[in-house]
């Protein structure tokens, strides 16, 4: 018996929680939804869709970089993954627990920040400075990685 490309997919894990978050977006779970929520759920990096394109196409090689796209935006609007607008690259993020980023201004990176332990008080400190009612935010804060100024020292070292 031949076994197409998508029964793969379909065969992927998607956890019982992440399951009923699905449930609750009213999206139909499709073999390429599936395969785009499996591949970002399973990277701790926040890729761009080029990159997600290539590792659906791993296993749904028939798939257009126009439905990983289309797909990327549905999943985002129903809030199954978070879209990250970095330096002016569209980055996605599959988890989608809060949480804030930290970007290098030098190579792009892009890497997950837990360190603010109360953002509900944050939200409601800046609630009550500005007038606004605070739903959520995205604490992006810039610098260069390590791997980035190691190599700044190594040109201001060969520089002299």
């Amino acid at each position: 018996m031949v076994q197409w490309p998508h029964e793969r997919i379909v065969s992927m894990s998607v956890s019982a929680d992440h399951r009923k978050e699905y449930d609750l977006s009213g999206l139909r779970l499709t073999a390429q939804r599936r395969a785009i929520l499996c591949v970002l759920r399973a990277t701790t990096e926040h890729p761009e869709a080029g990159w997600i394109y290539e590792q659906v196409r791993k296993e749904l090689p028939r798939i257009s970089l126009a439905t990983v796209y289309r797909n990327l935006a549905q999943l985002a609007e129903t809030g199954l993954v978070t879209e990250l607008d970095v330096g002016g690259a569209r980055r996605w993020d599959g988890q989608v627990k809060p949480h804030d980023h930290i970007v290098c201004l030098r190579c792009g990176s892009v890497e997950d920040l837990d360190v603010l332990a109360d953002r509900e008080r944050l939200e409601e400190r800046v609630s009550q400075s500005s007038g606004f009612i605070v739903y959520t935010h995205q604490l992006y804060l810039q610098g260069l990685c390590p791997r980035c100024q190691r190599e700044e020292a190594l040109d201001t070292s060969t520089e002299a």
